[in-house]
C-alpha cells in the first residue's frame, strides 16, 4: 500500500481487517477454452464475441445446458483477452464451476470501445447496442444447438446496466439477471412485466459503492425490487477478495467497493472455502444450480 493513495473508506473498515489489493484468482489460466470470432448484425455493427463450449470439455452433446451471458464494464473491451476475465466469465469456465452447474454454455458480446482525443472511452454499451446484442445472443446460439437451455444475463457495472435495457425490450428472451454494480434499474412499469415473464433477478451491488452512495442510489432501487417475486439481492458491506482482506483497486480513482464483480468471480466464495455470504453455501454457482433445479434447464 506503500506506493498507493489511500482508499477514501480506509478509516471505516473493521478492526482486525486488512486491504488487499488484487484478486487471488489466476487471470488468463482459462482464455484458451473460449473461441473467438465475429458477428454482423443485420444494420451493420459488427461485434466480438468469445464462446465456451461445455461439450468440449468433458460435457456430453445432446443435452440441454443453460447460457451465461456476460456484458463487460466501460473500457474493458480495450484489454484485449483480459476482457474474459474482467466480465466475471473466466472461472465460469473452470472444471469446478461447470460440475455444480451441471454444465453451461458462456458468451461474451464484446461492445466496439475506443478511445477519444482526449483519452476517454466511447461506444460502450447504450441502447444503440440493444438491437444487435440481442441478434448475436440468438444467432450464436442458434449456430452451437444452445438456445433451448435458460439464458442468465450477468452485466458488470455499464454491463449491468445494459443487462436491464437488453431486458427491458427482449423480457420473453430472457430468463435471470445478475447485474452486478448498478442503479440504473428498469422502470416500475417493466419491472412488472419481468414479472409477469417468469424473470428471476440476482441483484448485486456494493453498500459502499464509490459511484453509488447508499442513501441516495442504492436504497432507493432495493425497495423498488424488493415487490419482485422472485429477486434475491445481495448488497455486502464490503467488497472482499479471497484473501478475506477488503478490496481495493485502482483504475484512475479508487473503485475496489465498485468491483463486486471480483466477488462474483470468485464464486461468492474466499479462498478457504467460506462463503462470503450465509445464504450462499455453494456461493453463485450453487445459486444458478438450484434457480435450474426450481426450474428446469429449458426455457
Amino acid at each position: 500500500m506503500a506506493d498507493r493513495p489511500t482508499p477514501p473508506w480506509a478509516d471505516q473498515i473493521p478492526e482486525g481487517s486488512f486491504i488487499s489489493c488484487a484478486p487471488t484468482y489466476q487471470v488468463g489460466k482459462l482464455f484458451d477454452r473460449f473461441q473467438k470470432d465475429w458477428f454482423t448484425a443485420s444494420d451493420g455493427t459488427k461485434m466480438k464475441y468469445w464462446f465456451f463450449d461445455p461439450t468440449e470439455h468433458g460435457f456430453p452433446q445432446g443435452k440441454v445446458y443453460p447460457v451465461l451471458v456476460f456484458f463487460h464494464g466501460a473500457s474493458n473491451a480495450l484489454e484485449g483477452d483480459i476482457c474474459i476475465n474482467y466480465t466475471g466469465a473466466e472461472l465460469y469456465a473452470s472444471d469446478a464451476y461447470q460440475k455444480t452447474m451441471g454444465g453451461a454454455y458462456i458468451l461474451i458480446p464484446v461492445a466496439n470501445e475506443y478511445r477519444n482525443e482526449e483519452g476517454r472511452t466511447q461506444g460502450t454499451w447504450s441502447t444503440d447496442y440493444v438491437e444487435p446484442a440481442h441478434e448475436l445472443i440468438q444467432a450464436v446460439l442458434r449456430a452451437h444447438g444452445a438456445d433451448k437451455g435458460l439464458r442468465f444475463l450477468f452485466g458488470n457495472s455499464a454491463g449491468a446496466r445494459f443487462v436491464f435495457r437488453i431486458a427491458d425490450v427482449y423480457p420473453e428472451s430472457y430468463d435471470v439477471l445478475i447485474p452486478v454494480g448498478t442503479t440504473d434499474v428498469s422502470t416500475d412499469e417493466r419491472l412488472a412485466e419481468f414479472d409477469r415473464c417468469g424473470i428471476w433477478l440476482f441483484y448485486a451491488i456494493g453498500r459502499r459503492d464509490e459511484f453509488n452512495k447508499y442513501e441516495e442510489k442504492i436504497a432507493p432501487q432495493l425497495a423498488r425490487i424488493a415487490s419482485m417475486k422472485h429477486c434475491f439481492t445481495f448488497v455486502p458491506d464490503w467488497v472482499y477478495n479471497g484473501d478475506g482482506g477488503i478490496a481495493s483497486i485502482i483504475g484512475g480513482i479508487e473503485m475496489g467497493q465498485h468491483c463486486l464483480m471480483n466477488e462474483v468471480q470468485a464464486n461468492l466464495t474466499f479462498d478457504d472455502g467460506t462463503p462470503m455470504d450465509e445464504r450462499l453455501p455453494r456461493g453463485m454457482t450453487g445459486w444458478i444450480a438450484d434457480v435450474l433445479k426450481e426450474r428446469g434447464n429449458e426455457r
